[in-house]
Parts: C-alpha cells; structure tokens; sequence
C-alpha cells in the first residue's frame, strides 16, 4: 500500500517540510524543469537503480500526469519502500521548479 497527495497539496507541503522527491519521468523532461533537490530515475530504470534508494527513507513520486507515478508507487510499495504518489504530476504542480 501507498498513500496519494494532490500536486497542490504537494506543493503547501514543500513550504513546511522537505520530501524526498523521486521524479519518474524521462530525462528530457525532467531537464525542462523539476521540483528542485528531486531525484531523477525514470520509470523503465527503476528496478535496475533501486539499490541507490534507502528503505529508511520515505519518498514522493512524481511525473508529468500522476500514471507513471501510480505504477512506480504500486512497484516501490511491494518492495518495501515507503511511497506517496502525486495525483496531478508535474502537470498540476504549481510550486517552484528548477531547470
């Protein structure tokens, strides 16, 4: 299991507290502009880098529309991660971003 959070709720979130943001999407796009100190491993790479994640840690998925994000968090969850999916992605966010 996981939990969700809107990108706006995201977003008031980030004023409080830091995350540890994962970004999904592809390199490309997270070039164009990402919610800043994230990390960037795309989706079709995430079983070969798990080891550079720590279980201790939990971490906020995110990507453009919220389906990539859904289905790392469903993958990180049965790995024993503890995952917050995004809803709305980068899409919805309205927070700061950093090229």
């Amino acid at each position: 299991m996981y939990q969700s959070i809107t990108a706006n709720d995201l977003e008031q979130e980030l004023k409080k507290n830091p995350h540890n943001i994962l970004d999904v999407r592809d390199a490309d796009a997270f070039v164009e502009g990402h919610i800043p100190d994230a990390i960037n491993i795309p989706i079709n790479e995430l079983p070969e880098k798990l080891t550079s994640l720590d279980k201790e840690k939990p971490y906020t998925i995110i990507c453009y529309a919220g389906g990539r994000s859904e289905r790392a968090s469903q993958f990180l969850a049965a790995e024993g991660f503890d995952v917050t999916n995004v809803m709305g992605g980068m899409g919805a966010f309205h927070g700061s971003v950093t090229k």
